[in-house]
């Protein structure tokens, strides 16, 4: 079994997978309770947190599966993208557990991670395949040749959909994680009530830093009664906006591309709207949309190992080059 281990925000999760793609355990413990009276993930609080959860999620795993640390033939962990110091918690704990019991070590790119959670059983889907990656802190089309990589065709030039998400939910007054609140909003609201901008940048790239500002202005208009009427619209609207970028900028990708196979990954996967603008494509599970540690094991099925001891000098890095 490969042990995978994911710290790279707010989410402390262990997972067991077999070689062959099928989960046995995937433990998150999400911290979204923790911070959301800040509105957002507080780095330092984040990491004290991790420290405190790793080892009861590596333990619950190992019990789900009634499995020992005998029966670990490799150790995964996220090595970055993220926050430096949760991302640092999760390789200290896999460089011990794998130097402890002489096992070889396997760092995982988040942005890897995400893309792999497509290649889990029961359903695995096959490269090629253009995949647009949307969370809370990426939000990228990347064009997927094998299982072991991707090339980065576009990227956003400043907020990432899900960082969108969350900045607007803050300005309507909702709560934390904020694509979950809009998303359950907007179903009560009419998205043609509010025309909110969709950035034309060059190339594949996004940007949404311009909507954030326009919602901003549309809620300073509005006095308080007349926000907590209309609140249900501006959440329809600004949720149609996010998406109608999403889509126009992957379908404009699929046709430069000549794509045949669209696949979409990371948080924002999991929105209803973005899931009906997209029938064709090929959307990661529900449960593994936010971030796990599942799908770090599943990348680690295509990456190199390091021999043991090799790895005891490796670091964690905050941003990818791609």
């Amino acid at each position: 079994m490969i042990l995978g281990l994911e710290t790279s925000c707010d989410e402390t999760a262990a997972a067991l997978v077999s070689e062959d793609g099928h989960i046995l355990a995937n433990v998150v413990s999400s911290q979204a309770d923790l911070h959301a009276r800040y509105g957002g993930v507080v780095p330092e609080i984040a990491s004290r947190r991790h420290l405190e959860l790793v080892t009861p999620v590596i333990r619950e795993a190992l019990e789900e599966t009634r499995s020992s640390l005998d029966d670990v033939g490799r150790v995964a962990v996220t090595r970055g993208p993220g926050l430096i110091g949760a991302l640092l918690v999760g390789l200290s704990a896999a460089k011990a557990l794998a130097w402890a019991r002489r096992l070889p070590l396997v760092p995982v790119d988040h942005l890897h991670g995400h893309v792999a959670s497509l290649f889990l059983e029961p359903d695995p889907v096959e490269p090629p395949f253009l995949c647009l990656l949307a969370s809370g802190g990426h939000t990228l089309l990347l064009d997927v040749p094998d299982h072991g990589g991707f090339r980065v065709l576009g990227s956003t030039l400043d907020d990432a959909a899900g960082e969108a998400f969350d900045k607007g939910a803050r300005l309507l007054g909702l709560g934390y994680p904020g694509g979950v609140e809009i998303d359950r909003l907007a179903r009560e609201g009419d998205p043609e009530a509010f025309e909110f901008p969709v950035a034309r940048v060059p190339g594949l790239d996004f940007s949404f830093s311009g909507l954030k500002t326009a919602l901003l202005y549309r809620v300073r208009e509005l006095d308080a009664d007349e926000l907590e009427r209309r609140r249900t619209d501006l959440a329809a609207s600004y949720q149609r906006a996010i998406v109608r970028a999403l889509v126009e900028r992957t379908e404009a990708a699929a046709e430069q591309t000549g794509a045949e196979r669209v696949a979409v990954v990371g948080g924002v996967a999991a929105n209803s709207e973005l899931r009906a603008s997209l029938p064709r494509a090929a959307f990661a599970p529900l449960e593994l949309c936010t971030d796990n540690a599942a799908m770090i094991a599943s990348a680690a099925r295509y990456v190199e190992e390091i021999p043991f001891a090799r790895y005891l000098a490796l670091d964690a890095y905050a941003s990818s080059a791609a």
